[in-house]
């Protein structure tokens, strides 16, 4: 029967995993919104179930308790709110109350750009993080999206916007990159930064910017130099936030900017 012993082991470990894994993970609890469509249920009082939506005002009507503003309230509290009206109406000694989110209306954020299905989506935890967001929109998109995430909303009744250098939210020394959503908020994906080289290179035209590209590596992206060509002299145009053009010149392994455009001339000898 070793076989059995085995099996009954790896249970064991299975289900101790397992409980450690719930005991760690971070309570959950959904804040009820306008627009969510909930089931209440009172345990051995089928009379009592209801499925209903939230109202703008956050108000649900409920048999013998009459309008009840739930909107706001966790889904916990909502439960208890219930519970305390009916024990406390009479209407039974024990009430055990329980609310399932039917329909997440109330509380989402917009994913919006360069993502591969945006759209809005539902925030069904209170502390869905920016990387979750990401994923229900199907990720950045593949050769087109920035690494440069925006997130736009309110926070404490003032305007809020932040720019989250996406890579860096799973590096461990900076984890609170990785931002928890509000509700309202905005997750913006920008095109992939550009630059343009043009002159006496192999193959002139658009390219897609890198992490701390310098020009060496952009005329490199562009296939070299042509045989007139020199990397003597070499200017880039940079506008300016005054939308101004300010023209540099600038060494081999300087770093680019987002628009630049590289202008490589022709050797006079």
């Amino acid at each position: 029967m070793k076989w059995m012993r085995n099996v009954v082991r790896a249970l064991m470990a299975w289900m101790l995993m397992a409980t450690m894994a719930a005991q760690a993970a971070p309570a959950n609890d959904y804040v009820l919104g306008v627009g969510d469509v909930i089931k209440i249920s009172v345990y051995q009082n089928v009379d009592l179930t209801l499925e209903t939506r939230i109202s703008e005002s956050g108000v649900i009507s409920y048999p013998l308790l009459g309008n009840i503003k739930l909107g706001g309230l966790s889904v916990s509290a909502a439960e208890k709110k219930i519970a305390d009206g009916l024990r406390e109406g009479n209407f039974l000694k024990q009430p055990q109350v329980s609310i399932l989110v039917a329909i997440v209306k109330g509380n989402q954020v917009s994913v919006l750009g360069a993502v591969n299905r945006p759209g809005r989506y539902p925030l069904e935890t209170t502390n869905t993080r920016l990387s979750e967001a990401l994923a229900n929109g199907g990720g950045i998109m593949v050769g087109s999206g920035s690494d440069s995430v925006i997130v736009t909303g309110t926070r404490n009744g003032q305007p809020f916007r932040k720019e989250v250098d996406f890579p860096m939210v799973f590096a461990p020394a900076n984890p609170a990159e990785d931002i928890i959503l509000q509700n309202g908020d905005t997750v913006y994906v920008d095109r992939v930064p550009m630059i343009y080289v043009y002159g006496e290179v192999q193959r002139p035209g658009t390219v897609r910017l890198e992490r701390d590209m310098t020009v060496t590596q952009a005329l490199a992206a562009a296939s070299g130099l042509t045989l007139r060509g020199t990397d003597k002299g070499i200017k880039v145009h940079r506008r300016q936030p005054d939308g101004s053009i300010k023209i540099v010149q600038p060494g081999m392994n300087d770093t680019l900017q987002k628009d630049d455009v590289v202008y490589v001339k022709e050797s006079l000898f």
